[in-house]
């Protein structure tokens, strides 16, 4: 790599990927490290971190969560989620509101509190985001979004794989992952 920095000649398409691949898991490293801080800072556990930051992602997609989606994205087992989502609605970050589509069901929705917490505490790290991609330009940001959306689908998509390969549905792994740690 230093002979090619000498001569300044451009990656490979796969140097990159790997340099893409790298940086998304540094992001994600980093990500989570400021939700820890959050976390602590907020007297959070880490899983109710985790819980809000699904339901604040399916809201912003406009696609709210109820408890059972949300026990599904979390891994976790009915108990578990049930006692997660009283917590975090005890703590004021939560609410449930009747779901319009099936009024026999319940959408988790984030407190107008826990979106000014969330303001209050990365408001500092959006400015610097915002100094960071100052320079660049509309169409590099609009590759860039291309970029991580495309890196969103295809870990969807292998998520759908794993799952697949296990030759279970996503659910039957689900409940029995929870289930085997239950009275550990």
């Amino acid at each position: 790599m230093a002979e090619r920095e000498a001569h300044s000649a451009p990656p490979s398409r796969a140097e990159l990927e790997n340099l893409m691949g790298a940086d998304l898991r540094a992001m994600t490293a980093g990500s989570d490290r400021l939700g820890r801080h959050f976390a602590r800072q907020h007297h959070l556990h880490n899983s109710d971190l985790r819980a809000l930051l699904h339901i604040m992602v399916a809201e912003t997609a406009g696609e709210p969560l109820n408890s059972s989606q949300l026990r599904e994205r979390m891994d976790i087992s009915n108990a578990a989620i049930t006692y997660l989502v009283d917590r975090v609605m005890s703590a004021g970050h939560i609410r449930r509101e009747t779901d319009p589509s099936d009024r026999r069901k319940s959408l988790l929705r984030m407190e107008d509190g826990a979106r000014v917490l969330g303001r209050e505490f990365f408001g500092p790290l959006g400015a610097h985001l915002h100094s960071a991609v100052a320079e660049l330009s509309d169409d590099e940001l609009l590759a860039t979004h291309r970029v991580l959306m495309a890196m969103n689908d295809a870990m969807s998509a292998f998520e759908d794989e794993l799952q697949t390969a296990s030759g279970r549905s996503a659910q039957d792994a689900r409940s029995d992952n929870g289930h085997s740690t239950e009275g550990r």
